[in-house]
C-alpha cells in the first residue's frame, strides 16, 4: 500500500510516521503485539520510523537498558516479509538515563558514543536521522549542533534533526549544520500548540516538522474528543475516529508536518494512517481550530 508521501530533506516519507516509543512503554508491554503493530505499519506504506536510545520501561536500568526501544524496532522491522528499501529509521541522542530519571548530555563525546552505539543496535552502517533529544541548558546550543555537524562529517549520520527546539534554537542549528538539517521534532497537538512559530519557521526553511504526541500524551488521547468536542463532532459526522481527525488537522495545518503517533496495537495503526486521506472542508478546519486555542 502507498500513503502520500511529504518531504524530509531529499527523501520522501510517508504523511504518517509511527511513533515506537509504546512498543517498550512498561515493563510489561507486549512485544509480540508491537511488532504487528509494526508489521501492520510497514503493510499500510508507512516508511518513517521514529525511535530513542533512552525509550523504554520505567524501570529502565543503566546501562543495561540502553536501546530496548531502538533493538525491539529493529527487530520487528527485519522481522517483517517485505523489502526494507525506502524505510527511514529515525533515532535520537542526547538524553541518559538512571533508572526512571532523564538527564541531559550534549557533549560531543556524548553524541557521537550514542550515535555510534545506535548505528549498531540498528545494524545500519549509516543513520538516516539522527536527531538531537534535547537541549542542554549546561552547554551552548552551537556546540550540540557542532557535534551532530561532525557526526554527518564523518559519515556516521546522513540527515540530522533536533527536537524540543526553541525558534532561536533551530536558526542557530540551521546556522551550524547548513543542509544536513532537515527536520524538528515538537509536541504538537490540540491540547499543545506553543510550537504554532517553530510550524511556520520550518516551513520558511524547508524543513519537516515531525510532531510528538499527536493526541496529547498518552493519557490524554483517549480522552481528545471529550476534551475537544468539535474533534468528536466531525469525527461523529465523519464516521471515523477523533485520533484520525486530529492527524488530518495537523496534515491541513502545513504540508510541512508529519505526525508521529505511538501505536502498540494494529488497529490503532490502521486508524491513524487513514488521516493521510481524510480531507477536512474549510469550515470543519475552522471549528477545529477554535476548539484546540
Amino acid at each position: 500500500m502507498s500513503l502520500p508521501k511529504r518531504r524530509l530533506g531529499d527523501l520522501e516519507v510517508s504523511a504518517i510516521g509511527f511513533g515506537s516509543m509504546t512498543l517498550t512503554q512498561t515493563p510489561d508491554s507486549d512485544i509480540e503485539r508491537g511488532t504487528r503493530a509494526v508489521h501492520a505499519a510497514l503493510d499500510a506504506g508507512v516508511t518513517l520510523f521514529d525511535t530513542a536510545d533512552v525509550y523504554g520501561p520505567t524501570s529502565f536500568d543503566h546501562p543495561g537498558g540502553y536501546g530496548v526501544n531502538e533493538r525491539a524496532l529493529s527487530q520487528a522491522l527485519h522481522s517483517w516479509g517485505g523489502s526494507l528499501d525506502g524505510i527511514v529509521v529515525a533515532t535520537k541522542g542526547g538524553h541518559t538515563r538512571s533508572g526512571p530519571t532523564w538527564w541531559i548530555d550534549g557533549s560531543r563525546e556524548h553524541l557521537r558514543a550514542a550515535a555510534l552505539a545506535s548505528r549498531d543496535r540498528l545494524g545500519l552502517d549509516v543513520l538516516p536521522l539522527y536527531q538531537h533529544h534535547r537541549p542542554d541548558p549546561r552547554r551552548p546550543y552551537a556546540e550540540s549542533m557542532a557535534a551532530l555537524r561532525s557526526l554527518v562529517d564523518e559519515g556516521i549520520v546522513a540527515r540530522v534533526g533536533i527536537s524540543n527546539a526553541s525558534l532561536d534554537q533551530i536558526r542557530i542549528a540551521i546556522d551550524v549544520i547548513g543542509p544536513a538539517l532537515v527536520s524538528v521534532q515538537n509536541e504538537y497537538s490540540p491540547l499543545a500548540r506553543d510550537s504554532e512559530p517553530q510550524i511556520d519557521l520550518c516551513a520558511e526553511l524547508g524543513l519537516t516538522f515531525l510532531s510528538w504526541g499527536p493526541f496529547g500524551g498518552m493519557r490524554e488521547a483517549k480522552a481528545l474528543g471529550s476534551s475537544f468536542a468539535p474533534f468528536a463532532e466531525v469525527a461523529a459526522a465523519r464516521g471515523v475516529s477523533a485520533q484520525q481527525v486530529a492527524l488530518a488537522w495537523q496534515l491541513a495545518r502545513s504540508p510541512w508536518i508529519v505526525p508521529i503517533p505511538g501505536a502498540s496495537r494494529p488497529e490503532s495503526v490502521l486508524d491513524s494512517v487513514q488521516a493521510a486521506t481524510l480531507a477536512l472542508t474549510d469550515d470543519e478546519l475552522a471549528r477545529l481550530d477554535a476548539a484546540a486555542q
